[in-house]
């Protein structure tokens, strides 16, 4: 009598390149030494090879051909101290975002500056422009909470308390005020933040078994 030979294990799976896993500090501080050198970069050769005409790539609202501009407007400044502003709490933010995963940050900010950018494009003030990185700012910090709600896992939810411990305080920007301020970008921002955490974060609910006829 044979018997047929045991059925071979499954090869282990690679990670997904968007699931968590054990903290990244060196691509974390990798990206975001890079991005505070990009914007710092920038500002510096605008305001002394360009003369600010940089700053009219910024988001001109309801502006026909000028939607692309969503891509450029977070990483450009109305001056030095404006940059200064956004430098610190921008470092913190993105940096806790891309601890847990780098391909997670990046598709959280790609999807923060599409969706907040193109939301400031068509409901934002028209004759002015809209720039800055308060809208990343807003929009990792919404993506930090927004994490901490849809896993609810224990150093999810630390993240978000500490997040919010730090810069919850800056919430009020969303409303309106100061009109020199686009609160316009960090309502929008901070939307998108949410939107980009419950697309890499929720996870669906399972349906009910459905019974056989």
């Amino acid at each position: 009598m044979t018997r047929p030979p045991p059925p071979r294990p499954f090869p282990p799976q690679p990670p997904s390149p968007l699931a968590p896993g054990r903290p990244h500090l060196k691509g974390a501080a990798g990206l975001t030494a890079g991005l505070i050198a990009l914007l710092w970069g920038q500002e510096v050769a605008d305001q002394f090879l360009f003369g600010t005409r940089l700053d009219g790539y910024g988001i001109v609202p309801r502006q026909a051909g000028s939607f692309w501009h969503v891509f450029t407007a977070p990483f450009l400044h109305d001056g030095f101290a404006h940059l200064i502003a956004n430098t610190v709490p921008l470092a913190v933010l993105a940096f806790m975002t891309a601890v847990r995963s780098v391909s997670r940050f990046l598709v959280a900010t790609f999807l923060i500056v599409l969706i907040g950018g193109g939301l400031v494009w068509l409901f934002g003030r028209g004759g002015s422009v809209h720039l800055g990185a308060s809208e990343l700012v807003f929009g990792y910090l919404a993506y930090l909470l927004g994490v901490g709600w849809w896993e609810r896992t224990p150093v999810a939810v630390v993240v978000a308390v500490i997040a919010f411990a730090l810069y919850g305080g800056v919430l009020w920007g969303v409303l309106p005020g100061n009109p020199a301020v686009s609160w316009e970008a960090h309502l929008f921002g901070f939307v998108g933040g949410l939107i980009a955490a419950a697309v890499l974060h929720r996870t669906p609910k399972p349906g009910r078994a459905r019974r056989g006829g």
